[in-house]
């Protein structure tokens, strides 16, 4: 693709904010309704603050590491950035809806990228029901929380969670139990993307439980649904040999 004009952004991070600067005196600046592509500089935690903030203009994202681990990013090179960038590969992302019912009857809904979680708030462990496609199946499953992934998000909580690695263009979620208690064997599934997920809590004023999208978090929730949004696509850009989908493909083999 051809690059031209580009639109950077920053976390405000010390070093985030000096690479900034530099890029921007050698590359310019201009807006996003201008821009050809928009380039995030920060870790991965930013890199979703980004992705969520850009979602609507449906621009490709570059990302650059001056974070940590770096999982949703590119090396950061000073040089050559133009060609990197027309040389890039999209990896397209779609996705989760969440809508989350409280105890008053208020629904909040929010977009996942990541997963949409359902988590413990109190000492005593959380009983949920799990309805897939108007189906009931679990009847009562007593955990720490519960959790649905995107590919993408495979590798973040769900992985800790001991849930699936997913390649990015399966077509498939990852429902992950939360240190489940009850039925001890059950260890979670991997459903069609089309699946519409519904949880509904047990005894929700006795055990109450919050679920979180990404960075959203209801508390005090009686019921949740979950699906992905297929006309809603994030656009991200990688250098060929660092991109997504070998990078969650070599997770799978990291001991």
């Amino acid at each position: 693709m051809a690059i031209a004009k580009i639109h950077f952004t920053a976390s405000e991070t010390e070093q985030a904010q000096i690479a900034y600067k530099k890029l921007i005196h050698q590359y310019g600046q201009v807006s996003v309704a201008q821009a050809d592509v928009i380039v995030a500089l920060g870790g991965d935690g930013y890199m979703l603050e980004s992705m969520h903030k850009y979602m609507a203009s449906e621009l490709p994202i570059y990302g650059m590491n001056k974070g940590t681990v770096g999982f949703l990013l590119n090396n950061y090179e000073e040089e050559n950035l133009i060609e990197r960038l027309s040389a890039g590969e999209i990896t397209q992302l779609h996705p989760l809806k969440m809508a989350a019912t409280d105890k008053s009857g208020r629904i909040t809904e929010a977009l996942a990228i990541n997963e949409v979680s359902l988590l413990r708030e109190s000492r005593q462990t959380a009983k949920i029901e799990i309805t897939i496609d108007g189906s009931v199946k679990v009847e009562e499953l007593t955990c720490d929380g519960v959790l649905v992934a995107t590919p993408a998000g495979s590798t973040a909580y769900n992985l800790s969670a001991h849930g699936p690695i997913l390649p990015v263009n399966a077509g498939v979620l990852a429902l992950t139990p939360i240190s489940a208690f009850r039925p001890r064997r059950w260890r979670g599934a991997i459903l069609p993307r089309e699946a519409k997920i519904n949880f509904n809590i047990i005894e929700s004023h006795k055990r109450p439980v919050s679920a979180v999208a990404d960075a959203v978090e209801v508390r005090d929730i009686v019921s949740v649904s979950v699906e992905e949004i297929t006309d809603i696509t994030i656009n991200l850009l990688f250098d060929p040999e660092h991109n997504l989908e070998k990078r969650i493909l070599n997770e799978q083999f990291i001991l």
